[in-house]
């Protein structure tokens, strides 16, 4: 009764380790464990088999197989308790992939919850005046409200000149230049991309702007603007305008240049943490970046001192 209780017990296991649970995992170490519940799975069918051919037979030949059936019996116990061993070692590795995937699950929600503190942070100091001033250009000093330009008085009646009498002036048709008609978005950013490469990043800023919320365009958009304000020395508009272009599409075709901006971004305020933080990010979400992000984000990672 004893092996056949424990018989039951490992077939349970064998029917357990069939659900689809054990079917998601695709490590390496998954793939393995699946070989061996495959293995043990067999294993079971095999004892199944023995302990059903065992039971029956007629009177006549039961005083003949009495041998044989110590023999098997034998087998079996032997079988039994490596399929107990076995059984007891997946047992263990599956605790541990248990433990890694939780784990992983807990380190990808605490990178979350310190990338959406960052976002949280800029834009408190944005709307508490942290970047007062930041459009305008140092060294230059605004006008003071309400003061007008003096002019000099008119200069006082010298006497009358004589004018000599002159031939009028024939009037000269003034050739008026074609309307242009409004331009397209993809013009708007053409624009912005050329004033941009020439480093002009107060144009390549306006004609960011420019592009209406509602275009297709706008994201590529959003990048011009961020890479504008970046240029500009506006780190604080720049890391939040690095945020928002990754969040409005994390898989997206700026979405590697995002990261990589922010985490330049908070390196430039100083923020080392946050710069790693975000280069964190980055190596998480896209484990194979392309060549150049990946050699200019380890130049920040190196800067920075991020592990």
């Amino acid at each position: 009764m004893k092996f056949a209780s424990s018989l039951s017990a490992i077939a349970l296991f064998g029917l357990l380790a069939s659900t689809p649970a054990f079917a998601q995992i695709e490590s390496r170490e998954g793939i393995a464990l699946q070989n061996q519940i495959s293995e043990l799975r067999r294993d079971i069918g095999e004892l199944r088999d023995n302990t059903g051919g065992s039971s029956g037979g007629s009177l006549l030949g039961g005083s003949r197989r009495q041998s044989s059936s110590s023999e098997q019996a034998n087998s079996n116990s032997e079988l039994m308790t490596s399929v107990i061993e076995r059984l007891a070692r997946l047992e263990d590795q599956v605790r541990v992939l248990n433990g890694r995937m939780d784990e992983m699950a807990n380190a990808n929600q605490r990178e979350h919850d310190e990338v959406a503190k960052q976002f949280a942070d800029l834009q408190f100091r944005l709307d508490n005046g942290g970047v007062a001033g930041a459009a305008a250009k140092p060294g230059t000093t605004a006008p003071a409200p309400g003061a007008a330009s003096t002019l000099s008085p008119p200069p006082a009646n010298l006497g009358t000149v004589p004018v000599k009498p002159s031939l009028p002036a024939l009037p000269v048709p003034i050739a008026q230049a074609p309307t242009a008609g409004p331009r397209s978005p993809d013009q708007m950013i053409q624009e912005g991309n050329a004033a941009l490469a020439r480093r002009d990043y107060a144009a390549a800023e306006q004609a960011a702007r420019e592009v209406p919320k509602t275009s297709p365009r706008n994201y590529d958009a959003q990048f011009l603007l961020a890479q504008s304000l970046a240029g500009e020395k506006r780190n604080v508009d720049a890391a939040l305008a690095y945020g928002n272009l990754y969040q409005a599409n994390k898989q997206g075709s700026h979405a590697q240049d995002a990261l990589l901006g922010l985490a330049n971004s908070q390196s430039a305020l100083g923020d080392k943490h946050a710069a790693c933080v975000a280069l964190n990010s980055l190596n998480a979400n896209f484990p194979s970046p392309r060549a150049d992000i990946a050699a200019k984000a380890a130049a920040v990672r190196t800067s920075n001192g991020c592990n």
